[in-house]
C-alpha cells in the first residue's frame, strides 16, 4: 500500500506487507496488535477510554473517530449513533475521510472491511495513522520519516557499546538500543554499565519498566515475542521507539543548533583541504610533465642498433612504469576540483579559483602536449632503428662487394701495363690477343659489380650513415680504379692490333677454351655471390620468394655441370692432340689465367654454398614462421580488446544518460562497471607482453589487425577517465539532490529533457538547444524590462543565464550545469541567517557568544576551528 501526499510528492512509502493477497506473518501479528492497541490506549485513555480488541473495538467506527480527534485536537463530524450497519460504515467512512484530508492517500483500504473486522486492513489503517501523526513530521537534519527516526537513533545510540542501530528489527533484539536511548536522555534512571548483551529478555523488560514508570511510555512489545521472533516486526518496534523521540524530543534542540554549526565548520575544513591537496597535485604533476617533455624531445640519434634499442627500452620503462601513475593523479585530480567545486556551489560558497597555469585547462593543455611529443618520439625511434637495421645490411653489403671487387681487380693494372707484346713469339701474340679480349669479357661483366657498389654508397650517404667517409673514399678509390682500367684496357688492345697483323696462327681450342671458361668462372663468381649474399626479411612471402629464387637457381645446375664438362672437354682435346702430335706446351693457357684445376674447385665450392644456403633460407623461414604466430597472437587479442574498449565506453555513455532508476542504481551499475574494467586490466598487461615480444623481434606490420598497441593504451586510459568522470558526475547529482531536496521525479524530469535537446548525444547541449530546454519547461526568458519594449528574444536575460551555466564561455551546457541552474531557486542548504540563528541558541539568546559555551556545546576540533576563524574574523582574514 502507497500512502501519497495531497500535493502529489511522496513522503513515505509503506512497505506492501498490507497487500490484500498476502498473508501477515503470525508472530509480526502478534506483537502489532499488542504494540497498536498499547499505542491506541495511549491517547485514547486522554480520553477516558480504551480498547480491548482492536480489530473489535473499531468496528462501529466511534473509538476511531475519538481516537483521531484526540491524536490531531481538531473536532471531528458528528458520529451516527445507530447500531446497523450502514451507521457503522459511515462513522468509519468519516474518520477515514478525515485522515484523507491530512494529506494521506489511502489504498486498499475502505470502511467495509474495517467494520466485518479484517485484521490485516484494522492493523494496515492503524499503521497509517501512526505514520502521519507520530513519525512522519519526526526531522533530523535532512532526513524525515523513518530514515529521520533512524538516524536520531542511531546519533544517540552512537557512543554506546554493543549498540549498533541499522534498522528496525534485529537491531533491537538484544535491548540495549532501547536501554542506551533511556540512559542518554535520562541516565540516573538506568545503569548502563551493568547491562549484559547475553541478557536480552532481562534488558527489554528494564527498557519496557523504565519507560512505563518513568517516562509514561505504555509497556507495547513482550521482550519474548521479541527475542524469539528471528526477525521482530518493523512496524511494532518504530512504533514503540517513535514514543521515545516525542519524549524525548525537547532536548533536541540545542543539540541540533550544534549539529549545524558542526556542518558549516566540517564543510569549510573540508573544501580548505581538498583546495591545498589539489594545489599539492597540480604542481607535482606539472612539475613532472616540465620535466619529461624535455627528455621526449631529445632526437639525437645513436650510431648503433644496441644503443637505439636501449633507447627504445628506456621509452618502454617510461610508459609501464612512470606515465601509469602519473594518468591516476590526472583523474583524481579532475575528480577533486569538480567535487570540490560541487561542495563550494551547495555551500553557496564562491567557486574556487586554483593559482595562475594550474586551472584544469592548463593542465590538460600540459598534458595533451606531453602526449603529442610521446607519439614523435615512439615514431622517431621506430623509424630510426629500421634506419640503422638497412645501414648495417647495406655497410654489409657494400664491403663484400668492395672486398670481391677488389680481389678481382688486384694486380689488373699491372697485367694491363705490361709490354709483353713486343718480345713474344707468335704464339704469345695471338695468345695475349685472346687473353686481353677475354679480360674484356671480364671487365663488361664486372661493370654491373661496380655500379651496385656505388648504388650502395650513395644510399649509405641518403641515410646519413655514421661512417660515410670511409664508405665514399673506398667507393671513390673503386671508381677510380675503373676508369683507369678502361683506360689501360683500351690502350692494351690498340697495341694488340698493331701488331696482330703480324702473327696468323692461332690455337683455336686454347681461344675457345678462354671464351667458354671466363664467362662460366664468372658465372660462379656471380652465383657465389648471391649464394653468400646477406638478405633481410619481413615476412613470409619475402622469404617465399627467396627460396623459389633460389630453386631456380638449383633447377640450373645440370645445364651448368654440362658447359663446365664441356669446358673440360676443351682441355683433354689441347691434351690429346699434345699427346698425338707430340706438342710441348708451355703449361699455361696463353689466352688465359684459368686453368681447368680453377672450375673444378670453383665449381665444388658453389657445389658445397646450396646447401648452405638451403639451411639459411630454412633458419629464416622458421624466424619469419615464429614472426607470424606472434602477429596473430597480439591480433587475436588486439581484435578483441579493442572492441570490447569501444563497447565499454558506449555501455558508460548509456549509463549516464539513462534516467531509468535512482542515482544510486546508476552508481551502483557504474560501480560494477569500474570493477569489471580493473578486473580486465590482466588482459591489457597480457597484450603488452605481446606487443613487447612484437617489438623485440623487430615485426613493425601487422595485416591481421588495424589496433595497435598505441590504440589499445589510448583507448585503456580514455575508458578509466570516463568511468571515473562519469561515477564523479553521479556523485555530484546524488551531492546537488540531498542537499536541494530534489526528488528522484524531478531528477528524472530533468534528465529526460536534458536528453531530449541533447541532440549531439554527447551530454551537452548547445546554446540554442538550451534556449529550447528552457522554454518547453516553462521557463520565462523574457525580462520585466524587454516585456515593456516587446522585445520577445530575451537574449539579455538568456545571456545573464548563460554566464551562470558556461561560466568559463565553452559554449557548451553540461548537465551537472543545467541541475545547478534548475535548482539554483530551490536551494535548501544552511543560510547565514539560520546558522546565526544556531549560535544564538547556544548562546541562550545572547548577543554574543563566550569561548566556554563553543567548547561545552561543539565537538573539540570543530570548536578549536570556529574560535580561530572568529578571531581572524576580526582583523578581516576570514569570510566566516
Amino acid at each position: 500500500m502507497q500512502l501519497l501526499g495531497a500535493s502529489g510528492g511522496s513522503y513515505m512509502i509503506q512497505e506492501e506487507d498490507w497487500d490484500r493477497d498476502l498473508l501477515l506473518d503470525p508472530a509480526w501479528e502478534k506483537q502489532q496488535r499488542k504494540t497498536f492497541t498499547a499505542w491506541c490506549n495511549s491517547h485514547l485513555r486522554k480520553a477516558g477510554t480504551q480498547i480491548e480488541n482492536i480489530e473489535e473495538d473499531f468496528r462501529n467506527g466511534l473509538k476511531l473517530m475519538l481516537l483521531l480527534e484526540v491524536i490531531s485536537g481538531e473536532r471531528l463530524p458528528k458520529p451516527d449513533k445507530g447500531k446497523m450497519r450502514f451507521h457503522k460504515i459511515a462513522n468509519v467512512n468519516k474518520a477515514l475521510d478525515f485522515i484523507c484530508s491530512k494529506g494521506v492517500k489511502l489504498v486498499s483500504i475502505g470502511a467495509e472491511e474495517i467494520v466485518d473486522g479484517n485484521v490485516k486492513m484494522t492493523l494496515g489503517m492503524i499503521w497509517t495513522i501512526i505514520l502521519r501523526f507520530a513519525i512522519q513530521d519526526i526531522s533530523v537534519e535532512e532526513t524525515s520519516a523513518k530514515e529521520g527516526l533512524l538516524l536520531w537513533c542511531q546519533r544517540k545510540t552512537a557512543p554506546y557499546r554493543n549498540v549498533n542501530v541499522q534498522n528496525f528489527h534485529i537491531s533491537w533484539k538484544d535491548g540495549l538500543a532501547l536501554c542506551a536511548l533511556i540512559h542518554r536522555h535520562r541516565p540516573d534512571l538506568i545503569d548502563y554499565s551493568k547491562l549484559r548483551k547475553d541478557d536480552p529478555i532481562g534488558n527489554l523488560n528494564t527498557a519496557f519498566e523504565v519507560a512505563e514508570k518513568f517516562l509514561d511510555i505504555p509497556k507495547m512489545l513482550d521482550a519474548e515475542d521479541i527475542v524469539n521472533t528471528p526477525k521482530p516486526d518493523e512496524k511494532a518496534i518504530m512504533t514503540y521507539v517513535s514514543c521515545f523521540y516525542h519524549a524525548f524530543a525537547g532536548a533536541e534542540q540545542a543539540e541540533t543548533a550544534a549539529n549545524r554549526i558542526c556542518k558549516v565548520l566540517a564543510v569549510n575544513q573540508e573544501n580548505e583541504k581538498l583546495m591545498e591537496e589539489y594545489e599539492k597535485l597540480a604542481s607535482e604533476l606539472l612539475e613532472w610533465i616540465r620535466r619529461t617533455i624535455p627528455w621526449l624531445e631529445n632526437r639525437v640519434a645513436e650510431q648503433t642498433m644496441r644503443a637505439m634499442q636501449q633507447k627504445l627500452e628506456d621509452f618502454r620503462d617510461y610508459r609501464r612504469v612512470h606515465k601509469p601513475p602519473r594518468v591516476q593523479e590526472k583523474c583524481q585530480l579532475e575528480i577533486n576540483f569538480n567535487t570540490l567545486q560541487t561542495k563550494l556551489r551547495l555551500s553557496n560558497r564562491p567557486a574556487f579559483m586554483p593559482s595562475e597555469g594550474k586551472m584544469v585547462s592548463d593542465i590538460a593543455n600540459a598534458w595533451k602536449g606531453l602526449e603529442q611529443v610521446e607519439k614523435g618520439y615512439e615514431e622517431w625511434l621506430l623509424t630510426e632503428i629500421r634506419r640503422l637495421e638497412r645501414l648495417d645490411h647495406l655497410a654489409e653489403k657494400f664491403k663484400q662487394k668492395c672486398s670481391l671487387h677488389e680481389s678481382w681487380t688486384s694486380g689488373k693494372e699491372e697485367l694491363l701495363s705490361q709490354k709483353d707484346y713486343e718480345s713474344a713469339s707468335l704464339m704469345e701474340i695471338r695468345a695475349l690477343m685472346r687473353k686481353h679480349e677475354a679480360f674484356e669479357s671480364d671487365l663488361a661483366a664486372h661493370q654491373d659489380r661496380v655500379e651496385q657498389i656505388a648504388a650502395i654508397a650513395q644510399e649509405l650517404n641518403e641515410l646519413d650513415y655514421h661512417d660515410a667517409a670511409t664508405v665514399n673514399a673506398r667507393c671513390q678509390g673503386i671508381c677510380d680504379q675503373w676508369d683507369s682500367l678502361g683506360t689501360l684496357t683500351q690502350k692494351r688492345r690498340d697495341a694488340l692490333e698493331r701488331v696482330e697483323k703480324l702473327w696468323e696462327t692461332i690455337d683455336q681450342l686454347y681461344l675457345e677454351f678462354a671464351k667458354r671458361a671466363a664467362p662460366f668462372n664468372n658465372w660462379m663468381d656471380g652465383a657465389m655471390e648471391d649464394l653468400q649474399d646477406m638478405f633481410i626479411v619481413h615476412s613470409i612471402e619475402e622469404i617465399q620468394s627467396l627460396i623459389t629464387a633460389h630453386d631456380q637457381f638449383k633447377a640450373t645446375l645440370p645445364e651448368a655441370d654440362k658447359e663446365r664438362m664441356a669446358i673440360m672437354g676443351i682441355q683433354n682435346e689441347i691434351m690429346k692432340i699434345a699427346q698425338t702430335y707430340g706438342i710441348k706446351l708451355a703449361g699455361v693457357n696463353p689466352y688465359t689465367n684459368l686453368s681447368p684445376q680453377d672450375i673444378s674447385n670453383k665449381w665444388e665450392a658453389v657445389k658445397q654454398l646450396v646447401p648452405l644456403r638451403d639451411q639459411m633460407l630454412q633458419e629464416e623461414v622458421a624466424r619469419q614462421q615464429a614472426n607470424e604466430r606472434l602477429r596473430r597472437q597480439f591480433a587475436a587479442q588486439a581484435n578483441i580488446i579493442g572492441p570490447w574498449i569501444q563497447t565499454k565506453m558506449e555501455e558508460i555513455g548509456h549509463v549516464s544518460v539513462d534516467i531509468a532508476g535512482s542515482l544510486e542504481e546508476q552508481m551502483n551499475n557504474l560501480k560494477t562497471y569500474e570493477q569489471n574494467i580493473i578486473n580486465y586490466k590482466s588482459n591489457i598487461d597480457k597484450l603488452e607482453g605481446d606487443h613487447q615480444l612484437i617489438q623485440e623481434a623487430l615485426i613493425f606490420d601487422n595485416k591481421h589487425t588495424n589496433y595497435t598497441m598505441e590504440h589499445v593504451r589510448v583507448g585503456w586510459e580514455q575508458l578509466l577517465t570516463t568511468i571515473a568522470r562519469t561515477i564523479n558526475e553521479v556523485e555530484n547529482q546524488i551531492l546537488t539532490r540531498d542537499a536541494k531536496g530534489i526528488s528522484q521525479e524531478q531528477l528524472n524530469e530533468f534528465r529526460a529533457s536534458f536528453n531530449h535537446f541533447d541532440r549531439k548525444r554527447n551530454g551537452m547541449m548547445d546554446p540554442d538547444d538550451f534556449r529550447a530546454c528552457l522554454i518547453s519547461m516553462g521557463y520565462d526568458l523574457v525580462s520585466n524590462v524587454q516585456k515593456q519594449s516587446r522585445n520577445p528574444i530575451g537574449e539579455v536575460e538568456f545571456a545573464r543565464i548563460m554566464t551562470l551555466v558556461d561560466p568559463n564561455n565553452t559554449g557548451v551546457v553540461t548537465f551537472q550545469a543545467f541541475i545547478d541552474f534548475m535548482t539554483r531557486e530551490t536551494a535548501e542548504t544552511d543560510t547565514a541567517e539560520q546558522v546565526m540563528a544556531s549560535f544564538k541558541i547556544l548562546a541562550s539568546d545572547k548577543p554574543f557568544i563566550t569561548v566556554e559555551e563553543l567548547r561545552r556545546e561543539l565537538p573539540l576540533e570543530q570548536a578549536e576551528y570556529c574560535i580561530s576563524r572568529m578571531t581572524n574574523a576580526l582583523y578581516g582574514e576570514s569570510d566566516l
